[in-house]
This record gives structure tokens, C-alpha cells and sequence, in this order.
């Protein structure tokens, strides 16, 4: 008797969701596993100059097409990235949402002819292209890593003069266009009921719904206890680059007197973007990515999560947990977890409570493994794949 064809899902993803390095990509693979369970996946991917081609690092038989989109070079330096920002103040227009703007023919074209079940989108940066997914889509989704008006607008309260000034008005540009786009979409997913909280103040037509952040099953790494604290993530995303910032000043000084043999590891790509904060120091130690993110947290003796902006859920939290190792977070940095200070996490706001929090976990192996295992406990119990896939309706 011959399979009743599976129904076809569009999938349009604004960065690669393999391999499985970073929250975003973390974040959409498991969103493309979840629909190539049962459907037929079409997927269309944006590509940075110098990547690998994106079909290359998929495995096999997640997606039936992939097509990719070349973004165009762009300069890395600083003046060329002020200069492209001012241009954008200049045009209201937010930088991500600009930078995957314009490519609106090609994704026609590769769609031209199709017809879908549902047409997923992840990022925010992308919802314009409602206008073409929803022609050949039955049902839309818009997946939000982050509610970007809440993420500029918070950085703005951080930086100072023409930083603060432009996140302010990226933050409003943002508000403006989520209160045009939500709407549009059949489903809006959000990572937290946080989250869903803020989008549904925002447009309150829009149909909202929780699908958590979370990670494959990972079996617990072995642990090898060294004399070291650990930050996680893209060096180069502006909250992290906030975080690195306040915790060099505000708390490494601390840290660094009371531990002499303690060492500070920052663990991610693009460390060059808070390499003014950690060069000068041997036992700031930027490693840069690595292939296995759990692993190489478990090396450490806690993990720091000093994020003082941001929207979402931190996945460096979920992964500290699934290493079993405890973390030691910030209020922010925290938001939209079940983290409750004192049981799975340690919560601390200033520079000297922070410092204070870390040296309590240093000096004590069975506070540390009481709360390391309550979060690896945690994650287990709620941010795996197949959890997070529980709460899904699609």
C-alpha cells in the first residue's frame, strides 16, 4: 500500500541552524526537526560571506530543498559599521531588519509554484517576508528569538551619548514595525511567557504562544573541576559585549584578588569584540568557538551569566545546566527561566554581590554541586528537544 505523501513546510531561517553552534542556530534546528517529523521541509537559508555553504553542514534528509541566499560583504570596522548605522538612523530602520532586507524576488522565485501547510520564519529580522511566504502558505509563523524593540531599548539604558541615542531609536523603529507584522502572522512563538507577555502589550491581535528555548539530550560530561569561571555566547552580540565589559570592571578585580590561580574563560565566536576588555590579563582566556559546547563548560567550576540586557532566554544557562555545573546569573540574565536563587541558580545584581556569589561557590565543592545538579536537573526536566516539542502546536 503505498505512504500517503507527507505535507509540505516552508522553512526560512535568517542564519544557518547547522551546525548546532549559538543560541539562534540552536533555537531553529529544533524548530526544523520539529517540522521534518511529519512534513516535508523546504528550507531557505541567509548565507554570510565566507561561510560554508549551508546544505553542506545539514543532516541528511532534515530538509526535501535548500536553498541558500548570499548576503553581501559588508565592513567589519568601526567606521564602516557607524557609518552604515547612521545611514540607517537616517531611513528609521533597524540594523538586522536592514541587513535582511532586499531579497524579497529571490525568495518568490525559489518558492514560485509550491504550496504549503505552513510557512515558518525565524527572527524578527525576517518578518517582512510575510508577503511572500503567505502565497503559498496555508498557515504562517513568525518565530521571535527576541521582542527587539524590549532588546534595543534595554541596551539603551546601558550605553551613554550617540549608542544610547541610536538604540533608543532602533528600539522605536522596532516597536513600530512588531506592531505592524505580528499581527500578520498566523502563530507568533516566543521563547518565555515573558516574552509573550511584552508581544502581546505590543499587538494584542497577535495569536501568541510560549515555545521554550532548549537543547538535544546530552548525556552528563564528565567534570574536570578546574580553577575557572566561564562566560558563553557571541562575543560579538551587544548584550554580551555589555556583560563582558561590567563584569571586567565591576567584578573580575575582586575575583581575581581574593583567587590568585583562578582564571576567567570566555567561550564563543568573534572574541576580537571584547577583545579591548580582556587582552593584557593571562588569566582572562578567550578561547573562541568550540565544537562541543556542554563539554567545555563542564571544565569550569560555575559559569557567570552577567547580562544586564537582553530579551529571550539564555541558552548559556541551559547549557551550564546540562553540564552540571553551577551558575551564577544576573536578574536579566535569568528572566523567563523557572532559575530560583538559592535552589538551581545564584542570582546577584552588583559588582561586589556577584563577586561575593562566585567566591561562595569557589570555596564551597558541595555548594557547588548542590546547585549544579539542581540545574542539571532542571534542563533535563524541561529544555530538551522533546520537551519543548510537547508545548508546540503547529
Amino acid at each position: 500500500m503505498k505512504a500517503e505523501p507527507k505535507p509540505l513546510a516552508l522553512f526560512l531561517a535568517a542564519e544557518a541552524p547547522y551546525p548546532l553552534a549559538g543560541g539562534g542556530a540552536l533555537r531553529s534546528a529544533s524548530l526544523l526537526n520539529y517540522l521534518a517529523r511529519a512534513r516535508e521541509v523546504d528550507l531557505i537559508v541567509f548565507r554570510q560571506p565566507g561561510a560554508p555553504d549551508p546544505a553542506a553542514q545539514m543532516p541528511p534528509g532534515l530538509a526535501r530543498r535548500i536553498v541558500s541566499i548570499n548576503l553581501p560583504e559588508t565592513g567589519r570596522g568601526t567606521a564602516a559599521r557607524a557609518f552604515r548605522n547612521a545611514v540607517r538612523l537616517a531611513r528609521d530602520v533597524p540594523p538586522l531588519v536592514d541587513r535582511f532586507a532586499g531579497f524579497g524576488r529571490q525568495i518568490a522565485e525559489a518558492i514560485a509554484g509550491q504550496r504549503y501547510e505552513i510557512g515558518v520564519v525565524e527572527h524578527f529580522w525576517c518578518a517582512p517576508y510575510w508577503e511572500e511566504v503567505s502565497r503559498v502558505c496555508e498557515r504562517t509563523a513568525l518565530d521571535l528569538h527576541n521582542i527587539e524593540s524590549v532588546l534595543h531599548g534595554r541596551c539603551a539604558q546601558l550605553e551613554r551619548g550617540a549608542a544610547a541615542l541610536a538604540h533608543r531609536a532602533f528600539g522605536q523603529a522596532s516597536l513600530e514595525l512588531e506592531r505592524r507584522w505580528l499581527p500578520r502572522y498566523s502563530q507568533v512563538l516566543t521563547a518565555s511567557e515573558h516574552d509573550a507577555g511584552l508581544a502581546r502589550a505590543i499587538a494584542p491581535q497577535a495569536q501568541i504562544s510560549v515555545y521554550p528555548n532548549a537543547i538535544p539530550p546530552v548525556p552528563p560530561p564528565p567534570r574536570m573541576d578546574e580553577e575557572a569561571i566561564v562566560f558563553s555566547g557571541n562575543m560579538e552580540y551587544h548584550p554580551n559585549i555589555a556583560a563582558v565589559r561590567f563584569f571586567r570592571a565591576e567584578v573580575w578585580p575582586r575575583l581575581r584578588e581574593r583567587w590568585p590561580g583562578l582564571v576567567w574563560r570566555l567561550v564563543g565566536k568573534n572574541p576580537d569584540a571584547v577583545k579591548r576588555y580582556t587582552s593584557g590579563d593571562p588569566r582572562i582566556q578567550a578561547t573562541g568557538p568550540v565544537d562541543d559546547a556542554v563539554r567545555e563548560l563542564a571544565k569550569s567550576r560555575a559559569a557567570v551569566v552577567p547580562v544586564l540586557a537582553g530579551s529571550g532566554t539564555r541558552f548559556k544557562i541551559l547549557e551550564a545546566w546540562a553540564a552540571g555545573i553551577p551558575v551564577v546569573s544576573s536578574t536579566v540574565g535569568a528572566e523567563g527561566l523557572p532559575a530560583r536563587d538559592g535552589e538551581n541558580i545564584l542570582i546577584a545584581d552588583t559588582g561586589p554581590a556577584f563577586a561575593e556569589t562566585v567566591s561562595r561557590l569557589l570555596a564551597s565543592p558541595a555548594l557547588r554541586e548542590r546547585i549544579g545538579m539542581a540545574g542539571r536537573r532542571s534542563q533535563v526536566r524541561e529544555f530538551t528537544w522533546d520537551r519543548a516539542w510537547e508545548k508546540l502546536h503547529l
